[in-house]
């Protein structure tokens, strides 16, 4: 039996050779595959299956985009960052 990351990076390499890898372009933070505002519906379904529940860890992780995103786009009002990044999560799942 394999464990759950080691089925995350099997599933990630399938998607990877099927459709583009959907991360932020930086400075902007708009998906780099389909121009989107990151994440994209497919990193959202991609983020939700790699932290298979988790979702204190899927918060960490997003906050620390915000944090990077925050700085890297100091014109755009802060909550509007805040929405894009963090408020799609859902808050059982």
């Amino acid at each position: 039996m394999i464990g759950p990351q080691e089925r995350w990076y099997r599933f990630a390499a399938r998607r990877r050779r099927r459709t583009g890898v959907h991360v932020p372009a930086h400075p902007s933070y708009r998906c780099r595959d389909c121009g989107d505002a990151w994440p994209c519906p497919q990193a959202r379904l991609c983020l939700l299956i790699g932290f298979q529940g988790d979702r204190v860890g899927l918060m960490v992780y997003l906050a620390a985009h915000l944090a990077r995103a925050l700085e890297e786009l100091p014109e755009t009002h802060p909550a509007l960052i805040a929405g894009q990044i963090l408020h799609w999560v859902p808050r059982r799942y």
